[in-house]
């Protein structure tokens, strides 16, 4: 590790006042394992369920509520992730972590129990519960245990954790449910998730960063509530029957009054779960602003790029997880490779702009996707969009963390996981909104006219019973339609059929591009604050730009000092 060298003048601070002091590198590194393993759990959960929950709705007869058993799981793990950050503020992260951790063991093991649809959606929910305590408590334990010049060598790892449990999670889920059933899939967290809490148990000291625990802020946190659970609900629903539905406008308008009355809570709050003073900090909201919008384009992409491996190439499940690898490639080097730059010269502002514009080039070359586009092509376009996206899971988390009061980082740290998942929630509804204004019959029937079909076999109206939404569904696609095709005539029926679909999967990640551009504008506005090189209150309280409270006003602190590389660190 990287040597830290103190002014004479600077005060070390006391291992009561910063834990994290008093540990040595291995009992770190043996910490990091250990968060990193629980944000293992919570990745590979993602990755391991998808492909094989046609067998599980097959098996508990829950076709009606498929869509809950995704849902239930965003909503309980996207709004209790504020909540999770506060709480480790006032108590300490250790018994929050381990609450969620545990919360997430107990919600796999009834999960696995589930006899019916509504037990599996309602033991998803306590998983998510857990869930949203793993990615922004395990990002604030890293920023508690390193420095932020020493945290992007670490936090570069975040991006490596998502793309094993990417590379793992679809084949051990079929190859867990063919040697035994769906049910273990579920189990399969429970080893990880014991060997994790055996650790943070033994080893991680309750780093608490406020003199006095503060009371609970039950108003916002009813409020929160009550603002988040309507709005996500609205653009899940915005999913399958698009906003031109009044309960979708009906949902996010109910939604929007509570966040509304939330920020007048807040603002009178005198322990706010989201500190609405961190927002008049520049970076700190630039990077909110950046995080939501290259989410947010990034959800056209893991949406319907699966759905053409499924349709147009004739994948599996499993093949077609298999087949974002050079995506899920390209997203590891950058991350680790980002974060590491990062902490090796101590600038930021770079690996941003050079993500973002690898991001825009990405998506751009995406959307000339087509049928017969050679795989190889498709693969370097993955290849380079997830260059792109690499730097904002490494990145911004540093920059967001070096930005705010140490005694905040971790309601700092879980508000940019927050905006994060509202984005891709958000980019999911806006990205199949676009594919459907894309895939209407009219366009259908001109690439079946074009693939060779006569135009006087082509009715001008859909054929009755026909939904084009269907092709929307997990479980939706080609089948229907062709069902209802003379079977002399499929060939060229499928070939415009795969050619109208590819085409408006392609202008869809157009909605990308355009929110990867907005993403760069917002960057432009982070300032370049030097990575601090200490640790502790004193040094890390002081907003951007600020002195240190030890030190007079223009003189030098530690909250403010230069970045010096050191080239025989590492």
């Amino acid at each position: 590790m990287e040597a830290i060298s103190l002014d004479r003048d600077e005060r070390t601070p006391s291992v009561e006042e910063d834990p994290a002091l008093g540990l040595d590198r291995r009992t770190k590194f043996e910490i990091l394992g250990a968060v990193l393993l629980g944000m293992f759990l919570a990745a590979l959960d993602q990755t391991i369920v998808g492909p094989v929950m046609p067998k599980i709705v097959g098996d508990l007869h829950g076709q009606d509520y498929y869509t809950w058993v995704t849902t239930i799981y965003l909503l309980t793990s996207t709004v209790s992730v504020p909540i999770y950050g506060k709480l480790s503020d006032l108590y300490g992260r250790k018994p929050v972590l381990m609450i969620g951790i545990t919360l997430f063991l107990v919600g796999s093991a009834l999960s696995g129990l589930s006899q019916d649809m509504w037990m599996l959606v309602l033991f998803r929910g306590i998983q998510g519960l857990g869930a949203g305590s793993l990615f922004p408590i395990a990002l604030a334990v890293i920023g508690d245990l390193f420095t932020p010049a020493e945290r992007g060598k670490y936090q570069g790892f975040f991006g490596l954790v998502f793309g094993l449990a990417f590379l793992l999670g679809p084949g051990l889920g079929g190859a867990l449910t063919d040697a035994f059933s769906w049910h273990a899939i579920f189990y399969v967290n429970i080893p990880i998730g014991l060997i994790a809490l055996a650790v943070i148990w033994r080893l991680l000291p309750n780093i608490r960063h406020v003199e006095r625990v503060g009371t609970i802020d039950y108003p916002g946190v009813a409020t929160l509530v009550l603002g988040l659970v309507p709005i996500l609900i609205g653009f899940t629903i915005a999913e399958t029957s698009g906003f031109g539905e009044p309960t979708v406008w009906a949902w996010l308008i109910g939604g929007l009054v509570f966040l509304g009355i939330f920020v007048v809570v807040e603002r009178r709050s005198p322990e706010p779960i989201i500190p609405l003073h961190l927002f008049r900090n520049r970076t700190f909201s630039s990077s909110m602003v950046s995080i939501f919008f290259a989410t947010f384009g990034f959800g056209a992409l893991i949406i319907f790029l699966p759905f053409y491996f499924l349709i147009v190439e004739g994948a599996t499940f499993t093949e077609s997880g298999y087949r974002f690898l050079p995506f899920m490639f390209g997203l590891i080097v950058s991350s680790i490779a980002s974060g590491q730059l990062v902490s090796r010269t101590g600038r930021y502002k770079p690996f941003i702009f050079l993500g973002f514009v690898a991001l825009i080039v990405g998506q751009i070359l995406m959307t000339q996707l087509r049928v017969g586009t050679d795989d190889w092509v498709l693969n370097g376009w993955m290849f380079v969009t997830g260059l792109g996206i690499g730097p904002t899971f490494a990145v911004f988390t540093i920059v967001v963390q070096n930005a705010v009061p140490f005694h905040e980082l971790g309601a700092a740290t879980s508000d940019l996981t927050l905006f994060r998942q509202i984005g891709t929630t958000v980019g999911i509804a806006a990205a199949y909104t676009l594919f459907r204004l894309n895939f209407t019959w009219s366009v259908l029937r001109e690439q079946i006219i074009g693939a060779g079909a006569p135009a006087a076999l082509v009715p001008t109206d859909p054929p009755a019973g026909f939904d084009i939404a269907q092709l929307t569904s997990p479980t939706g696609g080609g089948a229907s339609f062709l069902s209802q095709i003379p079977a002399q005539a499929q060939a060229i029926f499928v070939e415009g059929f795969h050619r109208a679909l590819t085409i408006a999967i392609a202008n869809s990640i157009w909605l990308g591009v355009a929110a990867a551009v907005v993403a760069l504008g917002a960057a432009v506005f982070l300032r370049e604050i030097p990575l601090r090189t200490t640790l502790g209150p004193a040094r890390a309280g002081a907003p951007e730009g600020a002195s240190s409270p030890a030190s007079p006003a223009g003189a030098p602190s530690s909250a403010s000092a230069p970045y010096r590389p050191n080239p025989a660190a590492d």
